[in-house]
């Protein structure tokens, strides 16, 4: 890693190299691998430097006290880990943000009169596992310990075996009621996804909402069998199947308002060119507001493929893997926000976030900073350099406020 200037910026100059994904552009960045590892391990240098105590859970997340632990305390951070070839600022600018934070309030000599904390989760994204916002799922209890810790990646490895290999103990994993009990707030900064800031005359906005989102797993089942051998009407092709579910999601999102359904991922097995599958494993992300409405959107869905698989002579089955209702964020904290911030934006975003899972149990905020691009899980992932230093002092701001 290179040496950098100050701040936000010059922290994420220094982290730029780590994790380069040379395929697909952008980083991949994934929890318990050597990049995310790598990027721990600095974490922990760059709090130590800064005189501030590293303690990791029960669950392998990283917290950096500012001050003796205890109840009451102010929480802010995110993650370190990034989807398959995801941009540089998605959970890093959180945590580099909350760093530069310490160094401004530090250098105006102010002391925190409640304990504060910088809190790094892990496996946010799920792109090793499968399941988003694992780190604060299992430290709220939302996820049941002995699933996460059978939860497989595309090797075959368990995550209780990464962690084990990484020096975490997957016994212990589980709600963890002490940890989350000091918690008094949470406010995350993250890089902005989507298009809600480019116009507006403000680098930052508050969040006001997310919106329901899961993840559900479509196993077509048909029969493998020669390319060039088997006769079109002879064939139980499950590709078929799930060709159509990709086109439906599109189809049924686009007749629900506010909804979103995207297939990303499709494993055919064997995966020959010249061999028809014997199964195909594909899975959507659906997202919509509203209760109950992601649950009706998923099985709009889900009967298309039903019928398709039908259609084919195979076989489908439909398995949650993960979902979150719909957050919204604690009045009372936002409205303290942007009493500091001096009147911001406030938006609702698509996007899940740890914050969202600590909403059911402690107060908790999010704070954005302007994204040009509007593109976020991508490499074209953008924020100005002095945005981000904007983005770190209001929250250098909102922390002092709160830890007063």
């Amino acid at each position: 890693m290179t040496a950098a200037g100050g701040g936000a910026n010059g922290l994420l100059t220094e982290i730029a190299e780590v994790g380069r994904d040379a395929r697909r552009g952008g980083y991949s960045r994934h929890v318990y691998d050597r990049a995310e590892l790598e990027l721990r391990d600095w974490f922990t240098e760059q709090a130590a430097r800064r005189g501030l105590d590293v303690t990791t859970d029960r669950n392998g997340n990283i917290w950096a006290w500012w001050g003796a632990p205890g109840a009451g305390a102010v929480v802010t951070g995110s993650h370190l880990d990034s989807v398959p070839g995801g941009g540089a600022f998605d959970g890093p600018l959180g945590v580099t943000s909350a760093l530069a934070a310490v160094d401004i309030l530090r250098a105006k000599g102010f002391a925190p009169a409640k304990p504060l904390a910088l809190l790094v989760f892990a496996e946010e994204e799920g792109g090793r596992f499968g399941v988003p916002c694992l780190g604060s799922r299992l430290l709220t209890g939302a996820i049941d310990a002995d699933r996460a810790r059978g939860l497989r990646d595309a090797a075959g490895i368990t995550f209780a075996e990464a962690a084990a290999e990484a020096g975490h103990d997957p016994r212990r994993f589980g709600a963890d009621p002490d940890a989350l009990a000091n918690i008094g707030c949470f406010v995350e900064l993250h890089v902005e996804q989507g298009r809600g800031l480019i116009g507006l005359d403000s680098p930052v906005a508050t969040g006001s909402s997310i919106i329901a989102h899961g993840r559900y797993r479509f196993s077509f089942t048909g029969q493998g069998n020669h390319a060039g051998a088997t006769r079109m009407p002879d064939r139980h092709d499950p590709m078929l199947p799930a060709a159509a579910v990709i086109a439906a999601a599109r189809r049924v999102a686009a007749a629900t308002d506010d909804a979103r359904a995207t297939v990303g991922k499709l494993i055919p097995t064997p995966g020959g060119t010249n061999v028809i599958a014997s199964t195909v494993d594909l899975w959507l992300d659906a997202r919509v507001a509203g209760d109950g409405r992601t649950a009706a959107l998923v099985e709009d869905i889900a009967g298309f493929a039903r019928e398709a698989a039908a259609a084919e002579g195979c076989e489908v089955t439909v398995t949650e893997e993960s979902y979150s209702d719909d957050v919204v964020f604690d009045d009372a904290l936002r409205g303290r926000m942007d009493g500091v911030l001096g009147g911001v934006p406030a938006l609702p975003t698509g996007a899940g976030h740890d914050a969202g899972i600590l909403a059911a149990h402690v107060p908790s905020g999010m704070l954005y900073v302007r994204n040009p691009t509007g593109i976020s899980h991508a490499p074209q992932e953008h924020s100005e350099p002095a945005d981000v230093d904007f983005g770190a002092a209001s929250l250098a701001r909102v922390l002092e406020d709160l830890a007063t």
